[in-house]
């Protein structure tokens, strides 16, 4: 099987940052699958990138590489890191964006990306090291190169803050929105196993008092607002056809409450 590499920006299709690091890509391994997960995520938004990573990563088969960069501090000294974990290896600058990736790793390999030999040139821009450096580097493992060639061990990553939920005092639990998605749905960190108990309670999020969980967006009618667990397996806060979080003013960060 052919290998595959994923490719997750925030470049955007306007300009030609993505094309750049495809021709880099299929030019070292032209033997490649390419597939992208995204280049629309909000610039500079490493949690954003570090949720949608994290939400399909493990659908593509083993041996697949996930080339991910959302990378504000490029050119500052920053790792770029390679990491091997669950048959699946990532190419990534090391600012939190594999953090819910590898949050259930058992275990992990990782090295920063110090072996020059492997970047498209020795001196690569200070401000495109998803072109000179990450994209070669994912390239290379596509080809066989071994991990451990492509720089030195590193036994830690960086970690993001990832906000918990918490309970409250009179009953229910309070979360927030971690994401909102093309539709405008506000997707919480609330996991559904958590909110199964308050079925048919009420669920709470900026102007939304919502009572009762539904089990499909069709339960409504068009232009209502509803509270589901997606399929990512968290509570939602969405509207049937319509932008919940344009409609309610959501915004990541916006409490949840849920309660009987």
């Amino acid at each position: 099987m052919p290998p595959i590499i994923t490719l997750l920006t925030d470049f955007g299709l306007r300009d030609g940052y993505v094309a750049a690091m495809k021709g880099v890509l299929l030019s070292l391994a032209p033997e490649a699958t390419l597939v992208d997960i995204s280049h629309d995520l909000p610039p500079q938004d490493v949690t954003a990138a570090a949720f949608v990573l994290a939400s399909c990563w493990r659908f593509f088969p083993e041996g697949t590489i996930h080339l991910a960069v959302v990378d504000p501090g490029v050119g500052s000294n920053r790792r770029a890191v390679a990491v091997a974990a669950q048959g699946h290896s990532f190419v990534a600058p090391d600012n939190g964006l594999l953090s819910l990736a590898l949050a259930e790793a058992p275990s992990f390999d990782a090295v920063a990306l110090t072996n020059p030999l492997y970047w498209r040139t020795p001196t690569p821009s200070h401000t495109f090291h998803g072109r000179d450096v990450f994209a070669p580097v994912a390239a290379h493992l596509a080809r066989g190169i071994p991990l451990a060639a492509l720089g030195e061990p590193i036994g830690d990553l960086v970690r993001l803050p990832w906000p918990q939920p918490f309970p409250l005092a009179a009953g229910g639990w309070r979360g927030e929105v971690v994401y909102i998605d093309r539709f405008g749905n506000a997707i919480t960190n609330l996991p559904g196993a958590l909110v199964e108990p308050y079925r048919e309670g009420w669920f709470c999020a900026g102007p939304f008092r919502l009572r009762g969980l539904a089990g499909t967006y069709a339960e409504v009618e068009p232009g209502t607002p509803l509270a589901l667990i997606g399929s990512h397996g968290y509570l939602e806060i969405a509207i049937r056809e319509g932008d919940a979080a344009q409609k309610g003013n959501l915004q990541v960060g916006t409490p949840v409450e849920v309660h009987k």
